[in-house]
């Protein structure tokens, strides 16, 4: 009887064991796919279950690099003797005598049951085992983290009593190491897809600017035009008999202007052209729409549109890249010039529209021109890369806009206009 009542509590223990791990494991799973670009909280969630699950006092999360390893996450009770001697991020050799030299060799899990009676350890620097003594530390577990047999971290726990960790503790301290190998894995593969598409973006803004080269040497000219021109009507107010001095002032004020004016032109160029991280700013869509509005207004002029703008006041600021945001007005801005160009009978208008959206907590905008359309097949295929109607077209600049939108929490689709046209918008969450 009595041996029939400790099996089925031993079975009641298992069977909590394992509601336990598979509760555990779904929380670390939850934290990958909450955090595709932030390992920091999925290590957290890692080490928080590791020690729980296995009765721990202290777990450590290391990542090994060139000249040794570092720690990236720690938990446990506070330690002044072992934070200060191994900081978080700080890179430490590998030593002699280290367990980590041992995991390094056997690429296995490295069980020290006493670190006070272990030899091997006992034979490393005696002022690191002093320290490691001071720290409380006495049963040892470490685990390696490996990509395609490439020794690329640890995961360790530690007891500060003699207690050995059991078979099944390290079966489940392997798992949550494997769990954290394929988190660095997936970040570092979303970190390639991000810079790939950081890369195609540039390129796309370059070539955007490229096709717009007629209208920024209007824009640039414009301001230097005016401002040499305030040059030789100061020189001749200079030059009269007396010099009319208030007149020169005023002549050098429309030079500053100008010049003002120039530079900021020059600026927003450099902006769009520039190379640079993804930056999550306030920004004002009316006013960074409005300096591509400026921006592009020759070139819809050379094709004969006309552009309206349809702003609502007092819209909540959003947050995202300026840059990156104007890089899709800019794409949308031009295609549509380009669609109206090739019409003949007919008008050719721009309308650019900004309204708040309630119901989805952020401003959408709109584009929409009087060119062809959208044929059933191009609206099915639109924002595809590599699919375009034009001749000459790379097929890429609405498949960026798109990531570009939905980078930033929103959503860009388009519309077929009757009788004529198309109507291309996006929408962006406030702040």
């Amino acid at each position: 009887m009595r041996h029939l009542v400790r099996s089925r509590s031993e079975l009641q223990r298992q069977v909590t064991e394992l509601v336990e791990q598979q509760a555990a494991i779904s929380e670390v799973l939850r934290a990958v796919a909450n955090s595709p670009q932030d390992l920091q909280p999925i290590f957290d969630t890692i080490l928080i279950n590791a020690t729980r699950l296995c009765r721990a006092t202290f777990g450590g999360l290391l990542l090994f690099e060139e000249k040794g390893y570092r720690t990236v996450a720690r938990i446990g009770p506070p330690n002044p003797v072992y934070a200060e001697r191994w900081p978080l991020g700080l890179v430490h050799p590998i030593c002699p005598g280290d367990p980590l030299a041992q995991l390094n060799e056997s690429r296995s899990p490295v069980h020290i049951a006493d670190l006070a009676a272990d030899q091997a350890y006992l034979r490393r620097d005696p002022r690191v085992v002093a320290l490691v003594e001071l720290a409380g530390l006495r049963t040892y577990l470490v685990v390696p983290l490996l990509k395609d047999d490439e020794l690329i971290g640890a995961l360790g726990i530690n007891r500060e009593q003699v207690q050995p960790f059991t078979d099944r503790q390290i079966d489940l301290v392997t798992d949550f190491a494997a769990q954290a190998t394929i988190a660095l894995e997936s970040t570092r593969r979303e970190r390639q897809y991000r810079e790939a598409q950081m890369a195609l973006a540039h390129a796309n803004r370059i070539a955007t600017m490229g096709q717009l080269s007629a209208s920024i040497t209007h824009e640039v000219n414009q301001p230097i035009t005016a401002a040499v021109t305030y040059a030789l009507a100061a020189r001749r107010w200079l030059s009269a008999e007396p010099p009319d001095f208030g007149e020169v002032s005023e002549a050098l004020a429309g030079i500053i202007k100008e010049g003002n004016r120039a530079s900021d032109v020059i600026g927003r160029i450099r902006a769009l052209i520039k190379k640079a991280p993804p930056r999550k700013d306030v920004v004002f869509i009316n006013d960074a729409i409005l300096e591509v509005v400026a921006l592009t207004r020759t070139e819809a002029a050379n094709n004969g549109v006309l552009v309206r703008t349809q702003l609502a006041q007092g819209l909540p600021p959003v947050q995202g890249d300026r840059v990156q945001l104007q890089q899709v007005m800019v794409n949308l801005i031009v295609n549509a010039v380009q669609a109206m160009s090739g019409i003949g009978e007919g008008a050719r208008e721009l309308q650019i529209s900004i309204d708040a959206v309630p119901s989805e907590g952020g401003v959408r905008v709109g584009v929409r021109d009087t060119g062809p359309g959208l044929s059933p097949e191009s609206l099915s295929r639109l924002f595809e890369p590599f699919y375009t109607t034009k001749p000459e077209g790379m097929g890429m600049g609405l498949s960026i806009c798109r990531s570009i939108i939905e980078a930033h929490g929103g959503r860009l689709w388009a519309i077929p206009c009757e009788p004529h046209g198309a109507l291309f918008q996006f929408t962006i969450p406030a702040t």
